[in-house]
């Protein structure tokens, strides 16, 4: 639970919370796929289990051709080992605990039912801790998913993969694409990513079949500050977007009123204004799922997205040529940092 020094520093969001998913968007978003869900955790460099690596097999020997496969990554402060901070029980859950306002169901709200033959999988890993030690945690948790993405690849050969991460579980999918040896094709939506630019175009590198969304917005100012402070040497975030990552990526900002009327004349209409300081914005945002689903689901084609949001929305720092670096820069001496207002309540 949050102190009273937290909950004063998230009015805008809590504020926001009143009018958060309308009863009909909920309808259609349990109303139309059935979906099978699979937890499976990082552990030790590993994803999964034998139990969950004989799951994951039969479930893609039975996956129809046409039906989506979806992988939900969550971010800081959650740990599937941690009893009542466990993301399967909160986020990645069908059923999260109504107690907790930000507990928005992600398999439900992106098309998912308990039981049908499509398949998601809700992928969890070790981001307790101080941030500075959860973003290094979140490159091996990385690699354990890129694994697990090649796994998916050999036992469904050719199918379109869909990622969804929020905050340090975009860290998380980037190193995954990083880690790739071999092709894959798969659809991103990455929500206030807690990441810098220098590893996001070493994923788009290695995976140049992927096609990534990059939600901002300024209500998220105060973690990408956060996160710059524990990494000072690291670069711009991708709070800040990603101006030369090629027809690969394309920035959103919740902010940008061109980009939200762009999307209404696509049919996403997506509530406005938002919240003044708020970590959860991206996916607690009323309308923000049904463009989830389009991009993922590939219903909203890649390119009309990136038409739609052609005009420039980011303005980034003088500096903007970055070299992408070979690793971070960790500061342990700001390793106990914790993010604004968060104190121990997962992102």
């Amino acid at each position: 639970m949050a102190s009273r020094t937290g909950h004063d520093a998230f009015t805008g969001c809590l504020h926001f919370r009143a009018k958060l998913i309308p009863e009909a968007e909920r309808r259609r978003a349990g109303g139309d796929v059935a979906m099978v869900l699979i937890a499976i955790n990082a552990n030790e460099g590993r994803a999964g289990t034998p139990e969950t690596d004989a799951r994951l097999d039969a479930a893609l020997a039975a996956l129809p051709s046409d039906a989506p496969l979806l992988v939900m990554i969550h971010g800081y402060r959650f740990s599937p080992r941690v009893p009542g901070q466990s993301p399967h029980g909160h986020i990645l859950s069908f059923t999260p605990d109504p107690r907790c306002w930000k507990a928005r169901s992600w398999p439900r709200h992106l098309g998912a039912t308990p039981d049908g033959p499509d398949l998601a999988i809700a992928f969890g890993w070790e981001a307790r801790g101080s941030l500075w030690a959860a973003y290094a945690e979140a490159a091996r948790a990385g690699a354990a998913l890129g694994a697990l993405l090649e796994r998916i690849a050999t036992r469904a050969p050719g199918r379109t993969v869909g990622l969804v991460a929020h905050s340090l579980g975009a860290r998380v999918a980037l190193a995954a694409l990083t880690a790739l040896r071999g092709p894959l094709t798969l659809r991103a939506v990455l929500m206030a990513a807690a990441e810098f630019r220098g590893p996001a175009l070493r994923g788009l590198h290695a995976a140049p079949r992927a096609e990534v969304m990059n939600v901002t917005s300024r209500a998220n100012g105060a973690y990408d500050l956060a996160l710059r402070a524990c990494l000072p040497r690291s670069g711009p975030t991708l709070g800040h977007g990603l101006p030369q990552a090629g027809r690969h990526w394309v920035d959103l900002s919740l902010d940008d009123t061109r980009a939200l009327d762009a999307l209404e004349g696509l049919g996403q209409s997506i509530a406005r204004p938002g919240p003044r300081f708020c970590h959860w914005n991206a996916y607690l945002r009323p309308g923000i799922f049904g463009l989830y689903r389009a991009v993922l689901s590939g219903a909203l084609p890649f390119a009309a997205l990136r038409g739609a949001l052609a005009h420039p929305t980011h303005r980034p720092h003088p500096q903007t040529r970055v070299k992408a670096p070979t690793g971070p820069h960790l500061s342990p001496s700001r390793a106990a940092r914790p993010l604004p207002g968060a104190r121990n309540v997962p992102s």
